[in-house]
């Protein structure tokens, strides 16, 4: 299975090195420095989950891939039985059941009067 890898613009530490010109009405330095510490911080928490959470795919792909519940969990996919169109609702099916019960069994007292 082939590992989707994303290619960042920006790295933490290229955000927090990032250097504004300034003009005469330029935005509060202190605002936009606020800002991108929290910008930083998040991206930094999120480049983590990401390698954390791919760590984790790796190893569950390993172990999926070593186990023998795969080919157990895909002979499993193969035999279930298909899954009821959409708009059937359980009392459809027992509507129907209670039709075909009918038919079948109403006759075979009809034929044993």
């Amino acid at each position: 299975m082939a590992s989707e890898h994303f290619e960042y613009n920006l790295t933490a530490k290229e955000i927090l090195e990032k250097e504004f010109k300034t003009g005469l009405r330029g935005y509060n330095p202190e605002d936009v420095d606020e800002f991108l510490d929290m910008v930083i911080k998040d991206y930094g928490t999120f480049t983590q989950e990401v390698e954390a959470l791919r760590a984790e795919n790796i190893r569950l792909v390993q172990e999926l891939e070593g186990s023998p519940v795969k080919r157990d969990a895909a002979a499993s996919f193969q035999s279930q039985p298909p899954v009821q169109p959409a708009g059937t609702t359980n009392f459809d099916i027992l509507k129907r059941l209670s039709n075909l019960e009918k038919h079948v069994f109403g006759n075979k007292l009809d034929d044993g009067e």
